[in-house]
Parts: C-alpha cells; structure tokens; sequence
C-alpha cells in the first residue's frame, strides 16, 4: 500500500469538491451570511444541531459567534443544543431520540432566530424534527447538508436557506461544511464590523 499516493489522492478529492462547492454555494452563503447578520442585529440568536460530526461543526460554530472567530468583537448569540447532556438524555428516555433538538428549540427559539440545522445525508430524524418545531415559531432554517439533502431539503421554506454540499462521501461534504461554517464566521464578522 502506498501511503503518500492515498494521502495525496484524499487532497486532490477535498480540493475538488471545494471548487465543485464553491460554484454552487457562494451565492447561497452570502444569503445565509444576510439572514444570520440580520437575525443578531435585531436581538435574535442562532440555534445549531446535528449528531456526530455535525455536533461537533454544531458546537464550534457556536465558539465562533459567542467567543470570536478571528477579530476582536462582542459575543454573538449561538447556542449549540448538543451540548447539554443531562438535557439531551431526558429527553431521549422520557420521550425519544428524535425529540432532543426539537424540544430545545420548541423552549429556547422565538421568532426571528435562526436554527442551523446540520446534517451530511439530510436524513437525520431527530435534526429534521427541530426543523419542523423552528418553523412553528416562526424562525428561518439554514440546513446545511451534503449528497441530495434528503428530507431536510423537501421541508424548506422560500425563507430558507439550503447549503448543500455537491458530494456523496461523508468526509468530503464534512470538511466543505467545516469550510462553510468559517465563511459564515467571517461573513457575519465583515457584515457587522464594516471590514472590507
């Protein structure tokens, strides 16, 4: 097994599928960068979820906005509702698994949030039923999903926003989702601090 030639063919996959990305997605980001801004500007917040990987992209996405991402600036609200173990277990034992981001953004989300909604496949149930509970109240959805978006994608709204990276591997549509997440750091950071 040559090593250095699967290393070498996993970049040249990644650095494709970010240039396939980027003709697809640079409009729709922007888009999303508008809704986020808007949403913090008028004392709203972002809600972000997802399972494994993409509770983990949920979380630092959230570090980014409340914390900074690369300039000095107040926190932002972000909540990643991945986080709250003790949250997340009652309500899988009480209810069921597919309810713990849903009740969350049914407690936390009001009219005008955003909720980032996380999924490689687009199919994950317990992520689509938050996204059915943040329409409820009013809140726009950014699903940010990979292959065909899946159901998540048949349950947008026209105020909406799908970001949907145009692969099939998991770890591809993962690392252009880390890359969206960093564009939307920067995206709402050059919209509210005026940086060129």
């Amino acid at each position: 097994m040559d090593l250095i030639s699967r290393i070498t063919d996993q970049f040249e996959q990644s650095i494709a599928t970010k240039r396939a990305s980027l003709e697809v997605l640079a409009a729709p980001l922007a888009h999303a960068v508008d809704v986020m801004t808007g949403s913090l500007m008028n004392n709203g917040k972002i809600l972000a979820c997802g399972n494994g990987g993409s509770a983990a992209d949920a979380q630092h996405f959230a570090a980014e906005l409340v914390n900074r991402f690369e300039m000095e600036r107040p926190p932002l609200a972000a909540i990643a509702l991945t986080t709250d173990s003790s949250t997340i277990t009652s309500i899988a034992n009480d209810y069921a698994y597919d309810q713990i981001f849903a009740k969350q953004v049914a407690a936390l989300g009001h009219p005008g949030d955003v909720l980032l909604a996380i999924s490689t496949s687009g199919n994950s149930p317990n992520v689509i039923e938050a996204m059915k509970v943040a329409h409820e109240r009013e809140m726009t959805v950014i699903a940010l999903t990979g292959k065909s978006g899946g159901r998540m994608a048949e349950l947008l709204g026209p105020e909406d926003v799908h970001l949907c990276v145009p692969a099939e591997r998991t770890a591809r549509i993962q690392e252009v989702h880390l890359l969206i997440l960093h564009c939307l750091c920067d995206g709402i950071d050059c919209l509210l601090l005026g940086v060129e």
